[in-house]
Formats: C-alpha cells, structure tokens, sequence
C-alpha cells in the first residue's frame, strides 16, 4: 500500500503539535526588555510585564502558576506579595529604591542587574595569584523573611551562611560592619 502525500501531510499535522504552555507565559512575563548593563539601581529593571501590569492579574497568573511549579521563577517581592508579606508591589519598589539610594551612595558598591539584581561591594572581591576571584560581599533582597534584606559575606568557595537584616534601618546601622566582612 502506497502512502499518499496527503496522508503524510495529515499525520505530520497530527504529530507536531505547538502549545503554549504557563510556563512559557510565565518565562514571557518576567523577562526583563532591553539592555540591562546600564542598569545603577533596581528602578532601571523593572521593564517586565510583572512590573508594569496590574497588581491583582500578576499575582493571580503566578499563584495559579506556582500550584504546578512551585519553584517558579519570580522576583522577590512577588514570593513575599503572593505570602501576605508585603502590602503591595509598589512598597517593594519603594524599599528596593531606598536600599539603592543608600547603596549608591557609599563609595564601592555596584548595583548588579543580572538575575533579581543584587548589590556588590567590590574592595571585598580579593584577587589571589593563580587563584580564583572572592566573591564580592552582597546585599540581596529576600522573601526568606521580613526583613527582605541578606548579606551573603566575601568568600571563596562554599558560600557562608546568609546574614539576615532587618529593613533598611538595619542595613545602615550595620553597614560599615558589612563592609569589613
């Protein structure tokens, strides 16, 4: 028996068949537009769908979407928003603004963007010879508790244990002993 083209075409259009998938959506909606090397501060990321969309829709796509896959990837804020930690979205912004303003101002620390975007104090990045670099001290927001804030020390190698904050008042008053770490 002879299989036509047709009958090709028919089970070729049976087998390959396109979906779009939550997570796909998801992947869509968190990604960040433009070029981020530019970036000095948290405000100069927030291009995605997830920064500028209403509040109740974002936080309704990504509880649903986290009933399936619960290791969604998703901003800070969001993971504390979707737990009852925070009031709103626009409260993270405005902590994430303050922690920058603070950050930016003290010589040697350098807004990273990458991934959920991190602050870096680099005169604690020690170069060795033949060894590679420390991993710089760094300021981090977290949903891990509600004081969104975690230095991860200088090291080399296994990361040490994060050091919770407090809020922002504890980041300050704690901050020229950040920095010898």
């Amino acid at each position: 028996m002879a299989v036509t083209e047709s009958h090709r075409r028919r089970n070729v259009k049976k087998q390959v068949r396109v979906e779009p998938t939550a997570t796909l959506e998801w992947s869509q909606a968190v990604e960040l537009a433009g070029e981020l090397s530019d970036a000095t501060g948290p405000a100069d990321t927030r291009r995605a769908w997830i920064h500028r969309a209403p509040e109740r829709q974002v936080l309704g796509l990504y509880r649903v979407l986290t009933k399936f896959e619960p290791e969604l990837p998703a901003p800070w804020w969001l993971r504390a928003l979707s737990a009852g930690g925070l009031p709103s979205r626009k409260a993270a912004f405005r902590l994430e603004d303050e922690v920058g303003a603070l950050l930016a101002a003290r010589p040697g620390w350098v807004y990273v963007p990458w991934e959920e975007g991190c602050w870096e104090y680099l005169p604690s990045e020690v170069f060795a010879a033949g060894e590679a670099p420390t991993v710089p001290t760094t300021v981090m927001f977290t949903a891990r508790h509600r004081g969104w804030l975690d230095v991860l020390p200088a090291h080399r190698g296994t990361p040490p244990k994060l050091i919770a904050v407090r809020g922002l008042d504890d980041l300050r008053s704690r901050l020229d002993d950040i920095e010898a770490t």
